[in-house]
């Protein structure tokens, strides 16, 4: 019998008479479903229920709200606070991705390597992200309670702030207590995809770099850093676009103060929808986020040619 006609054979046999045509066939759209319907419900209808609701305005007299396609969008560009909370947006990104990028390499490069112990020290990188950001959160805000917060005391003690100092209630310094508590817990994110990254390198070009006597140094700038140019590039994707949702820590740690030191664009949509109940405008707040996320990351995605 051919090998073919053998392996039809086969197929049809091995097709379970009891179930729906649609679970034998070959076709992937039967397993595309359950996800489309899922994206459909808590992505798409979001998105579209949003957008209507961005058309309308309250009135703050009868707490109706009013068809009023540009009341919402011409609100935001003279309200002083979202211009505030788009910079400090862009502020806690940014910082928050240096620090994460640059100690996530400098971590990953110390282990990577296959002596013992090394494993248990990789595995144990994934701990911090397995808390919920809103623990973290309240961990830090009470290390960095001025008056007790081991944190603030520790630094105290080393001169840095004066005595009952409250790094969090500080204008000045809010943003460096909230980011700290970022970048602690997702800095293990980017150790391990830089591990990741690390592991996957041939391991040709630096021995051939060696025997030219390369140093370490000379090796990871020159070889190290452009291979991993696209795996770096995805990660500051990543980790861009969630950092600029940037939510929990500022609610948790400052509630976007003190005044507005802390507030970003997502934590003066939620005041406002929760605190005001204006479910318009904080819609159009969140849509101007999502059209900020979009045009950032497509020019960045253009600039170094990342292809997801």
């Amino acid at each position: 019998m051919p090998a073919d006609s053998a392996s039809l054979e086969v197929r049809a046999t091995d097709r379970r008479p009891w179930l729906p045509h649609w679970l034998t066939s070959e076709s992937p759209l039967p397993w595309l479903l359950p996800a489309a319907a899922l994206m459909a419900v808590f992505g798409i209808y979001p998105l579209i229920y949003a957008v209507t609701l961005s058309l309308y305005k309250k009135n703050a007299a009868t707490r109706k709200m009013v068809f009023d396609p540009t009341h919402n969008w011409t609100k935001i560009l003279s309200d002083e606070r979202v211009w505030n909370a788009i910079y400090n947006t862009f502020l806690y990104t940014g910082v928050a991705l240096v620090f994460q990028l640059v100690l996530g390499m400098l971590i990953a490069l110390l282990l990577d390597s296959d002596r013992k112990g090394y494993g248990v020290l990789r595995a144990m990188m994934t701990l911090p992200l397995v808390i919920p950001p809103a623990v973290t959160g309240m961990m830090f805000l009470l290390m960095l309670n001025g008056s007790f917060g081991v944190l603030s005391r520790g630094l105290i003690a080393m001169g840095v702030f004066p005595p009952g100092f409250s790094i969090l209630g500080t204008a000045n310094t809010a943003m460096a207590g909230v980011l700290l508590a970022e970048i602690w817990q997702w800095t293990p994110f980017m150790v391990l995809i830089m591990l990741a990254g690390l592991r996957s390198l041939p391991k040709e070009p630096f021995e051939a770099a060696a025997i030219d006597g390369a140093t370490a140094f000379q090796a990871f700038f020159k070889l190290t850093l452009p291979m991993m140019s696209k795996v770096i590039a995805i990660a500051v994707l990543i980790r861009g676009i969630d950092l600029f949702r940037a939510f929990d820590y500022v609610k948790v740690m400052t509630d976007s103060g003190p005044g507005t030191a802390t507030e970003t664009l997502t934590s003066y949509a939620g005041r406002i929808y929760f605190g005001n109940a204006d479910f318009p405008y904080a819609s159009t707040i969140a849509l101007l986020t999502l059209i900020i996320v979009i045009l950032v990351s497509t020019a960045f995605m253009k600039a170094f040619k990342v292809k997801l």
